[in-house]
């Protein structure tokens, strides 16, 4: 209790930032977010994964100030036995991290964090543990709700941080009491795009000079509705042949992607790009972003392409509402609505001044509103106020 009160006291507290897979993600962009963040305000900073998804631990490890953990917890493709016992020492290798480095407090990133740290964390007598709600999770069984529900409403947890007033109302859904939820919108650090050679990466991409570059970015499953882009993409092509369309991730549906975009006939109008680990690029050399989801919650890769100036283009789901004043910032269609999708995105081609008006709109209401130096100031009292009435 000294310890910490002391740690409180000198608001240079230790903090433990726990994710699930070290990949590419906006849960992992946020979490480093976080952790550069804290380190700067002289706290210390550790990172630990559950499991290293896409070979990155080496190279993070290398890249940052603060020491990075992969606990080895997971193996793609392993048998039953033998993930049951890789689950087992990556629980054990945290236990002793916890033990061992005394932290004040925990904070968890995804559903499966909070279920797996958060309790060890209760057990090591860490001062404050925060758990995270970041939008709703695809295909997440109901049980696992149920049982993170439970979890969050014990004292495991001090308190649930969600990202928006739509994953607020989700976490409600999935049995969380509205008394054990903290509403700390997400946040975006600004990319640096001005000093890149957009002609050199838009030649990269094989845009031409007078190609209207329509960008979208998000892992390619159900969720994020990229097949009403390609669908929209034969209407927008007979108009303006030059428009192309890129779309940035990877993940389970990109075979079925490419189907439709040659079945179709848009293969030189429509690009899947794999997973870019830094995306500035595809952002200084778009006109437009698109996100065409089904749900969102507050999504990061829209809030980066309004950064960056660019105009935007989304569905009119909660989440993408409370950033969008449609018209405005950026123009909102229906969900799934291909032709709605199709018009708008004509509407920006065609208009360069509302193009700019929209852009310029949208990266003021991000940099005022969704600063990362604001998001983790609150994150930061919550963290302070709690050890100090610990």
């Amino acid at each position: 209790m000294t310890k910490h009160l002391h740690a409180a006291e000198k608001k240079d507290f230790s903090i433990l930032l726990i994710g699930t897979q070290m990949a590419i993600g906006g849960a992992q962009r946020g979490l480093f977010d976080q952790a550069h963040w804290f380190k700067s305000h002289s706290c210390r900073v550790v990172v630990a994964f559950f499991y290293d998804k896409e070979g990155f631990h080496e190279k993070w490890k290398q890249s940052v100030d603060f020491p990075v953990y992969d606990l080895r917890a997971y193996e793609r493709g392993a048998n039953f036995l033998r993930q049951g016992l890789l689950l087992i020492k990556g629980l054990w290798q945290l236990w002793i991290l916890l033990i061992r480095e005394q932290f004040d407090v925990v904070e968890t990133f995804t559903h499966d964090s909070n279920l797996l740290g958060l309790p060890l964390a209760w057990l090591a007598r860490v001062p404050v543990r925060i758990a995270t709600h970041r939008g709703k999770i695809e295909a997440f069984p109901r049980w696992r709700q149920i049982l993170h529900g439970v979890l969050i409403n014990t004292r495991i947890a001090h308190t649930l941080i969600v990202v928006s007033e739509q994953t607020r109302q989700q976490a409600i859904e999935e049995g969380v009491w509205e008394s054990r939820i903290t509403v700390i919108p997400n946040a975006v650090k600004p990319l640096d795009t001005s000093s890149l050679n957009r002609a050199a990466i838009r030649k990269n991409l094989g845009l031409n000079e007078d190609d209207v570059f329509l960008l979208s970015i998000g892992r390619l499953t159900y969720q994020k509705g990229h097949e009403f882009l390609v669908q929209a993409m034969s209407k927008v092509s007979s108009h303006f042949p030059n428009a192309k369309a890129g779309i940035c991730g990877d993940g389970p549906l990109r075979p079925q992607l490419q189907a439709q975009i040659v079945e179709a006939g848009l293969s030189g109008q429509v690009q899947l790009l794999g997973a870019w680990e830094d995306i500035s690029p595809l952002l200084a050399s778009a006109e437009i972003f698109i996100l065409p989801s089904r749900w969102e919650g507050l999504s990061r890769a829209l809030m980066e392409a309004m950064a960056a100036g660019l105009p935007v283009i989304a569905t009119q789901v909660d989440g993408i509402k409370d950033l969008i004043n449609d018209g405005v910032n950026g123009l909102l269609v229906p969900s799934e609505d291909v032709e709605a999708l199709g018009n708008s995105i004509l509407q920006l081609i065609d208009d360069t001044e509302m193009r700019k008006r929209i852009g310029a709109a949208g990266q003021a209401h991000v940099l005022q509103n969704h600063s990362v130096d604001d998001m983790c100031k609150k994150y930061y009292d919550f963290m302070l106020g709690r050890l100090q009435a610990s």
